[in-house]
Order: structure tokens, then C-alpha cells, then sequence
């Protein structure tokens, strides 16, 4: 659901997913994009994209986090080389 709201509403969908920073980059992004989007179209799809690949990368981040968490507190699988 995270990634329709990147994907619709950018900054929202940033601010939501915890980061403050890319959401007022991704503001002066669509402000750039709507100025310069009038003549080069494609450029209108570019907030977008940037907001779903930030939602995506730090949804891949706190999934990385818990598995080293969890091999830290529980040690490797089972059959795993140490």
C-alpha cells in the first residue's frame, strides 16, 4: 500500500515511510519537474519513481536490520558454513 501512495502521492508517501529528508527533496523535485515537465513530459514520472525506489530501498534496509539482528541473537542456520 506504501508504494501506491509513493507512486500517487510523493511526499506523503515518503513522509509516512519515515523520511523526512527525501520527502522536501522529492517537493523541489515535482517543483522542478512541473517547470520543466511542460516541455519534456516524461519528466512528470520522475517524483514518482524517485519515491517508490527511496520507499523500496529502506523497506529493503529494516529487512536487512532484522536478519542481522536475528543471526546476531540466534546464530546461523542450520548447515550454514561458519
Amino acid at each position: 500500500m506504501i508504494y501506491v501512495l509513493a507512486a500517487l502521492l510523493p511526499p506523503l508517501g515518503l513522509l509516512l515511510n519515515g523520511q523526512p529528508f527525501s520527502a522536501i527533496f522529492n517537493l523541489v523535485l515535482i517543483v522542478f519537474c512541473a517547470i520543466f515537465g511542460l516541455v519534456f513530459h516524461v519528466l512528470w514520472l520522475v517524483p514518482s519513481a524517485h519515491a517508490v525506489i527511496a520507499v523500496h530501498m529502506k523497506r529493503e534496509e529494516r529487512r536487512h536490520r532484522e536478519v542481522v539482528e536475528a543471526i546476531r541473537q540466534h546464530g546461523p542456520p542450520p548447515g550454514y558454513p561458519r
